[in-house]
């Protein structure tokens, strides 16, 4: 209704600029010379006068009102009849008059009849420039090949608009305005086509618009000039001044499994400004159906939102036999954003997508076909508020969950708060002069942090009996530190941090003994306040150390710098797990006697084990932590520097880190294993991470009963000789042969997601591109990109500790495009599976810019997502049912 309401009422943009002007604004013009002025070329003389001459001329009438002022101006020559009483401007001719704005080679205004008119001229070259470009106060610009307007009864006509309405330009026909302010239009084409002479439209034959209604006769599909016949006989349309409502038809189609369908077809809800509403329902021939209702809300400099539940009901098979099979699904997706400035300090979010697990599965992602979002297994939802007081004190609050669609798994969190006090130096004064003491120094902070959350299957969520599966519990941290430096070059710090867990639930075991077997353990869960504490002490220190070594044979390569920053922690937690203390029991028989563990001593467990925060681990620690990060720069001239001078420093180590820590009160095997990683840029093209563990303990083979194992040694590798081993090591890195390629495509997706974010709520056409977009960022196509290859490689190598069971894992992807001319592009995306030995999902598309129409080929050669679709359709989102779609999808084929 809207379309139609557009295609006939644009008229209205030219002929109504008067119709609140009823004032005869030339009524009272007095003419200022007593001569009449011809133009030069008429073969009369022009006598002198101040409105003569080569430059711009501009004449005003008398005052009578200021509403009333009427400005105009020619580049050419202005020509006032005084018998006549008509007003002639030639050139570039301009007319003002309140809001109204008329620009054209010629005009000519008659105060007699009232009538101004205006036109275009045929060049030298024989082409129609000059065109009457008409423009009204709040309104777009149009343009005629000719109108004609009686200012004083409000009729007029117009030839050939062209104009631009909300995507969509009309051109060429007729329309005339009655004095009864209806009116008439014959001719007409709409087509969101930015050419003149379009390449295809609507083509109206005629119709009335009223104050309250629009009759049209018959409309038809028109293309290069070509009728169609898809069209309808005729139509009546209320035509409401405001936001309206209507029905949405539905898209027909076919579908394998269940049948031929009409999609998405339903009602359109337009409640207000900011809220709006569709009901949309699709049915299928074999007994599915599918509904939805989608809201998005907006509150310009407030908050924008969009809600949408998805319900399905999928049958497949024939029902009564054995192959068939029926499953409801439903989904809803929340997503609330608050503009920053609406109330600084406070925001308020939501990201909801929960369902049932199936739900993907059975829709293919949502009727999205997308792989990815059909294979999704983890849906994700979190609904938070944040507070920042003018102290510095945070505060949050939020509610979330997590499903897993594989196990069927729920896990919610309801609510978790968090509150966080910044650091503060309570010895410290304001009043004070000069450096601090060492005292001044000391800093104190303060986080809270309490949850409550439940992790149990779909089936069990919303029975009575979870209600008692939540943990919940509250946990207090208190830092105190203090920093200051030593001998100048060494950066010192010492701590002391205190944790205070409170519980809600404790847990209370029993070992039951079995015959021939191991012992039953039977664990119950005590409801009840308790807490636990613990407290640790740390300190340590880092410096950096300069290197740089100077070259002057080597060419260009003129410096090594290597800058090295070691550092060394000191920590010590003291032993909480003894029974005295309340937080461990022994454990017992169920005939009360103790477990003896295989120590001799008597087995202890934790009563806070599985509680949400847990307690304190057992034994005590005093542990050394040590740390070595590298950075490795070179230092070249560059050759193409004019000045001889010119030094580019070049990254090749960046951030090789090495870390590990040594325990002084293990038992045995007190120091850690080592890690590393770190990553070398080689070019702007070409970076590369890498990472692994080094093991530093022997390894030996130990034989027993004819069958031989490994076994780790407490004894350090370099005793023997050796390094230590390598029992973990990957690396990767990504290369583009066209950077700029990357670069632009991350800017395009960046700005469709800044324009979606300004629009506030998004329609369903860049949803959907967004979503293309960040499922596969190649999916964007943009010609101003003549090619690009890119591929990225990760590889990883690992064994447990003894030095067995190894793995390797390989994987590598690689895409691309070209233009093979500048209006045809071709795009691939693939990948190679190591284990597999073939390739891993691979789509190639072809597309092609058809100027107001795109044509789009996609498709998947091989593999469990074969499919392929061909779409030729309107690329304004105005006009996003115009278009033709062939395609084998494979959700379809099973």
């Amino acid at each position: 209704m809207k379309l139609l309401l557009n295609i006939i009422f644009f008229s209205s943009i030219v002929l109504l600029v008067f119709t609140g002007n009823r004032v005869l604004a030339y009524s009272n013009l007095s003419l200022q010379q007593d001569t009449t002025i011809r133009r030069p070329n008429s073969g009369q003389t022009r006598p002198q006068s101040p409105l003569t001459g080569s430059t711009s001329t501009q004449g005003k009438p008398k005052d009578t009102t200021a509403s009333e002022k009427v400005e105009y101006k020619a580049k050419d020559s202005t020509v006032v009849d005084k018998t006549s009483e008509i007003v002639y401007l030639y050139g570039e001719a301009r007319v003002l008059y309140q809001g109204f704005e008329l620009d054209a080679d010629y005009i000519e205004f008659n105060t007699k009849t009232n009538l101004v008119y205006a036109r275009g001229r045929t060049n030298a070259k024989g082409k129609y420039v000059g065109r009457p470009i008409l423009k009204m106060e709040g309104q777009g610009t149009s343009m005629a090949d000719s109108l004609r307007y009686n200012i004083k009864t409000g009729a007029g006509t117009i030839h050939g608009v062209f104009s631009e309405q909300e995507g969509g330009f009309f051109s060429g026909g007729k329309a005339k305005k009655q004095p009864d302010d209806e009116i008439h239009s014959k001719g007409q084409i709409y087509s969101t086509c930015n050419l003149p002479h379009p390449h295809f439209g609507i083509y109206i034959t005629k119709g009335i618009v009223t104050k309250n209604q629009i009759i049209t006769g018959p409309v038809y599909l028109e293309i290069e000039d070509v009728p169609l016949p898809l069209g309808l006989p005729f139509a009546f349309f209320p035509k409401p001044n405001k936001k309206s409502s209507g029905f949405i038809l539905p898209s027909p189609g076919e579908d394998f499994t269940r049948g031929f369908f009409l999609r998405d077809g339903g009602y359109y809800l337009g409640l207000n400004d900011f809220w709006d509403a569709k009901v949309l329902g699709t049915i299928f021939t074999r007994g599915s159906y599918e509904g939805s209702l989608l809201s998005n809300y907006i509150k310009r400099y407030k908050y924008t939102g969009t809600i949408n539940f998805r319900y399905a009901n999928s049958r497949y098979g024939s029902e009564g036999s054995s192959d068939f099979s029926a499953q409801k699904d439903f989904n809803i997706i929340w997503n609330h954003s608050q503009n920053a400035n609406a109330n600084p300090g406070t925001n308020f979010s939501a990201s909801v997508d929960a369902g049932t697990s199936s739900y993907n599965r059975n829709t293919a992602g949502g009727n999205s076909y997308d792989p990815n979002q059909t294979a999704k297994n983890t849906l994700r939802s979190s609904i938070a508020y944040g507070k920042i007081f003018g102290n510095g004190i945070t505060f949050g609050s939020d509610v979330s969950g997590y499903q897993d669609t594989q196990n069927k798994s729920v896990g919610i969190t309801l609510p978790n708060i968090s509150l966080a006090v910044p650091t503060f130096n309570p010895f410290d004064s304001k009043e004070r002069l000069g450096e601090q003491k060492w005292y001044q120094k000391i800093t104190v902070g303060y986080s809270l942090q309490a949850s409550n959350s439940i992790t149990t299957t779909e089936s069990e969520l919303f029975k009575k009996e979870s209600l008692r599966k939540f943990k919940n519990g509250l946990n207090h941290q208190i830092p105190i530190n203090m920093a200051f430096n030593v001998l100048t070059f060494f950066n010192f710090n010492t701590g002391v941090s205190y944790t205070e867990r409170w519980h809600f639930q404790t847990i209370e075991r029993t070992y039951l003994r079995v015959v021939n077997s191991s012992d039953q353990i039977i664990t119950d869960t005590i409801p009840g306040f308790k807490r636990n504490n613990e407290y640790n002490v740390s300190m340590g220190t880092s410096t950096k150390i300069y290197s740089t070594a100077q070259f002057t044979k080597f060419g260009n390569f003129k410096a090594l710098r290597h800058v090295m920053t070691p550092s060394v922690n000191f920590s010590y937690r003291p032993d909480f797990s003894n029974v005295q203390r309340g937080y461990y029991k022994e454990a017992k028989y169920i005939d009360g006697t103790s477990v003896i563990g295989s120590d001799g001593r008597p087995l202890t467990y934790s009563i806070f084990e599985g509680s949400l925060y847990g307690g304190p681990g057992a034994g005590q620690n005093a542990s050394i932590s040590f740390g070595l990060d590298n950075t490795v720069e070179a230092k070249v001239l560059t050759p193409k520097d004019t000045t001889g001078k010119g030094e580019r420093k070049i990254p090749i180590i960046q951030g090789l880190s090495i870390n590990g820590n040594y325990n002084f009160l293990a038992k045995s095997y007190k120091l850690s294993t080592l890690s590393f990683n770190g990553r070398s840029q080689f070019s702007d093209k070409l970076g590369v991470n890498y990472f692994g563990i080094l093991d530093p303990y022997q390894t030996e083979d130990v034989t027993a009963n004819n069958k031989t194992t490994r076994q780790l040694v407490d004894k350090y590798t370099w005793e023997a000789g050796q390094l230590p081993r390598l029992t973990s090591f990957g690396f990767s890195f990504n290369y583009s042969l066209n950077p700029e390629a990357l670069k632009r495509r991350n800017m395009n997706e960046n700005e469709l997601r800044q324009n979606a974010s300004k629009l506030g709520a998004v329609t369903k056409e860049q949803a959907d591109a967004l979503a293309m977009v960040s499922r596969d960022p190649n999916a964007f196509v943009d010609f101003k990109i003549p090619w690009n290859f890119a591929f990225d490689y990760a590889f990883q190598y690992t064994t447990n500790r003894e030095g067995l069971n190894s793995s390797v894992t390989n994987t590598l992807n690689f895409n691309g495009d070209a233009n093979i001319t500048p209006k045809w592009k071709v795009q691939f995306s693939s990948g190679w599976d190591f284990k597999a030995s073939t390739f891993s999902y691979t789509s190639l598309s072809i597309y092609r810019d058809l100027h107001c129409w795109d044509m789009s080929v996609s498709w998947v050669p091989f593999g469990a997502y074969q499919s392929y679709s061909v779409d030729i359709k309107v690329k304004a989102s105005v006009l996003q049912d115009l278009k033709l779609s062939k395609r084998k999808a494979y959700y379809t084929r099973f």
